[in-house]
């Protein structure tokens, strides 16, 4: 078995019927690669054999009632991939609206948790073409983030890709192993009695990051603090629906902007998402005064030697919607997140993951439910949304035989912050996948096609 660290397991506890904590993912791809041809048949063998090699995707939670600590992670002895993989049909005429449509939906499902927490949907009728005609299909993922962060999910992903369209399947790799509810909660006691010794040095740790803090404030240069985010419109509870949109850009003009105004891929990455935004509020008469507060997951992969699939802690970042002119704007954000990853970088990178190890189910639980039924999500949002940006491979890829021509992420979306915007960059594209709740953001379509306008719009401001 393999024990859960506090941050995988709070994903578990944060969970609720209105906020499921997977991540998904909307994939392009061009059946025309598949060597012999495509059929759902023949794609759901290759699946099985490639995730012999990739335990993760065979096991399950267990836990025990005498468990003082997080669950574990077993192998599923009865794991059945059809019970994972799933096919269905978009209706006519199978475009983007459609596809959104039912991949929203989909979205809003939770993963049963008596299996190993993914799914898979293909998706056939893409554009009204046949698959197996050298068509289109589309793929959505779901996969726990008690699973994955950003990196770890992103790694799967090419596990599970080649590339090489007919590259041979790698060797199978044995799983976790078993576990019984006595091994379960022995080992969680052990785990537990341990609690007082793993604070003592969390607590000089947490003392130096808020002395640091505090002088950072003092001579600001301390990143956006939370609970300090404006009111917006998809600031508030949200339902269990879901809506999704995507867009695609040229990684090239990205570049372009990046060179231009000397700043780093992730700053034209936020300013595409700041003038977006801007626009979208400021059309609805809606923008307020002060700065949108975007929250930034940072992977701590290489920086933590801590256990469990979860390596990420945060940052605030300041989208300075407040400015009107594109040119000054990102150089402010640029600014911005200079001055926040300094002090991201003064923080301990493993300061959540040690805080997390004392999660409770139960006050985790409560907690989020309170924050749900009360007017803080909306009058005192935490921040405005979650921006992400994953890097992926500029190289053609191939997933089961077929070609992937985008790769669309989708993150969690929470109380009080009901739109998350993750970008990959993939084969020279930069793939823009938007998800929210449709009660606070009905017209997602919107915020997605923007993305090509605010493109031009930096382009311009480089002339």
């Amino acid at each position: 078995m393999q024990r859960l660290s506090g941050l995988d397991a709070s994903f578990l506890y944060l969970e609720t019927p209105s906020q499921p904590l997977h991540v998904c993912s909307i994939l392009e791809l061009d059946t025309s690669t598949m060597p012999g041809g495509y059929s759902f048949d023949r794609l759901r063998d290759e699946l099985a054999i490639r995730i012999k090699a990739m335990p993760q995707f065979r096991e399950k939670l267990a836990d025990s009632a005498f468990n003082l600590d997080h669950p574990v992670w077993v192998d599923d002895d009865t794991f059945d991939i059809s019970r994972h993989l799933h096919r269905i049909g978009l209706p006519p005429p199978g475009g983007r609206m459609e596809l959104s449509e039912i991949c929203g939906h989909i979205a809003g499902l939770p993963l049963d948790r008596s299996r190993p927490l993914w799914e898979m949907w293909v998706i056939e009728g893409v554009a009204g073409t046949d698959a197996q005609q050298n068509g289109r299909l589309a793929l959505m993922t779901k996969v726990h983030h008690a699973c994955v962060d950003g990196v770890t999910g992103a790694n799967l992903m090419s596990q599970l890709c080649s590339t090489e369209a007919d590259a041979p399947p790698p060797e199978p790799v044995d799983g976790v192993g078993g576990a019984n509810t006595m091994q379960i909660a022995v080992s969680g006691l052990a785990k537990f009695a341990s609690r007082p010794l793993h604070l003592a040095n969390v607590l000089p740790n947490t003392a130096a990051s808020v002395a640091k803090t505090v002088a950072r404030a003092r001579s600001g240069q301390a990143m956006a603090r939370p609970f300090a985010a404006p009111r917006t419109t998809f600031n508030a509870s949200i339902t269990g629906h879901r809506n999704i949109a995507y867009a695609q850009l040229d990684l090239g003009d990205i570049k372009k902007v990046k060179d231009h105004f000397n700043v780093k891929v992730n700053d034209v990455v936020m300013a595409l998402v700041s003038g977006v935004l801007r626009q979208f509020l400021f059309d609805r008469g809606e923008l307020p005064e002060s700065s949108l507060v975007a929250m930034v997951p940072v992977s701590v992969h290489g920086k933590s030697d801590r256990p469990g699939r979860n390596q990420v802690s945060g940052l605030f970042s300041s989208l300075q919607t407040h400015i009107a002119d594109p040119a000054e704007r990102i150089k402010a954000i640029a600014d911005a997140n200079s001055v926040a990853k300094q002090h991201s970088s003064a923080i301990s990178a493993t300061l959540l993951q040690d805080w997390s190890q004392f999660a409770a189910p139960a006050v985790f639980g409560l907690a989020m439910r309170a924050y749900a039924k009360t007017r803080l999500t909306r009058s005192r949002p935490v921040h405005n949304l979650v921006v992400s940006n994953v890097p992926g491979p500029q190289m053609p890829l191939y997933l089961l035989g077929c070609e992937v021509k985008a790769m669309y992420p989708l993150g969690p979306i929470f109380h009080g912050s009901g739109l998350n915007i993750t970008v990959m960059s993939l084969n020279g594209k930069l793939n823009v996948g938007l998800i929210a709740c449709p009660e606070l953001v009905p017209d997602l379509w919107e915020l997605a096609d923007d993305f090509a306008v605010g493109m031009e719009e930096l382009l311009l401001a480089t002339r």
